[in-house]
């Protein structure tokens, strides 16, 4: 059983922009600010993204956006799609209604052409017609190795559909709620991987986001019986993405952290020295796609652990 992979799916937006069916639950995005040419950028950071992953050694499937589809968000597939070493794929549950036309049979068709294997496609997606969703590995952190599912509750995180999937799939619920201040109020954070990052041998997490204190303590106990190092970050690091990164290997089996350079640059001289025990760091610039779309690098790669063929 892997816990990273060297084999990712991107795709690439073609019309790029603030979602408002988004802004109602995602805190870090901020469409009030104007970026001339915001798809352009988005496009060109996308490519920025990619080639630096390319030079390491990481595959990367590219799916293009197609204009009809106007869809924002397209950029983040990690939150529709998850694939598992069992070749099977789980199709999930999306909280904005534009962000469920991001769900495309050719990502699929991809990934059997580049020579993987699917078996099975778990779909939860009918739990949208009851209100209920539950938004791929950004609602869903999966210690892969040791079965176990880290979920933060959220709009976009239903526990009921949580405890399904972990039924379905025979992992251990982990379950918390973790917040951040909005105009002095305390509200759940849309997403699991914004504030917490699982790798190999450590696991990145701001315990200052869960206010219960006896949920912290049980997130703690599960990650340092499993032999994780955790490594906190503080709420003005997750608001800078710290929380958001995502470590993969490469062909030659390399460990490498992907994080955007302003995650990077919240990061203490401590801190990174912590996490390049474990992996090399690459941090490019997505500046663009921070600010609009309210989510950063992890965000953009959506995983792919099938067996090839």
């Amino acid at each position: 059983m892997r816990q990273i992979t060297d084999t990712i799916l991107m795709v690439r937006p073609v019309q790029f922009r603030s979602n408002e069916e988004t802004a109602v639950n995602n805190h870090y995005q901020d469409g009030r600010i104007k970026i001339l040419d915001q798809n352009e950028k988005a496009q060109n950071e996308f490519d920025v993204l990619v080639a630096a992953l390319q030079e390491k050694g990481v595959r990367v499937l590219l799916v293009q956006d197609q204009i009809e589809f106007d869809t924002p968000d397209s950029i983040f597939p990690n939150n529709w799609i998850s694939t598992h070493e069992n070749g099977d794929i789980t199709l999930y549950p999306m909280f904005a209604e534009n962000r469920r036309r991001e769900r495309r049979p050719d990502a699929m068709e991809l990934m059997e052409a580049e020579g993987f294997q699917i078996n099975n496609v778990i779909d939860y997606t009918s739990a949208e017609d009851e209100g209920f969703f539950l938004e791929g590995t950004g609602s869903l952190l999966l210690d892969r190795v040791n079965r176990k599912a880290y979920c933060s509750l959220s709009a976009r995180a239903d526990e009921e559909l949580m405890i399904e999937f972990c039924e379905d799939f025979e992992y251990t619920p982990v379950i918390f709620t973790s917040y951040q201040t909005v105009e002095e109020k305390r509200l759940p954070i849309y997403h699991t991987n914004v504030m917490m990052a699982l790798g190999e041998n450590y696991a990145v997490i701001c315990l200052d986001c869960i206010d219960d204190k006896k949920e912290a303590k049980n997130v703690l106990k599960h990650l340092k019986e499993d032999g994780k190092e955790v490594i906190t970050i503080t709420e003005a690091q997750v608001n800078s993405f710290a929380g958001n990164m995502m470590q993969v290997s490469n062909d030659k089996g390399a460990r490498i952290l992907v994080m955007s350079d302003q995650a990077y640059k919240s990061l203490t001289v401590s801190q990174i020295g912590k996490l390049e025990k474990y992996n090399e760091i690459i941090h490019p610039s997505i500046s663009t796609i921070e600010t609009l779309g309210g989510g950063s690098v992890r965000c953009m790669m959506a995983e792919v652990f099938l067996p090839r063929v």
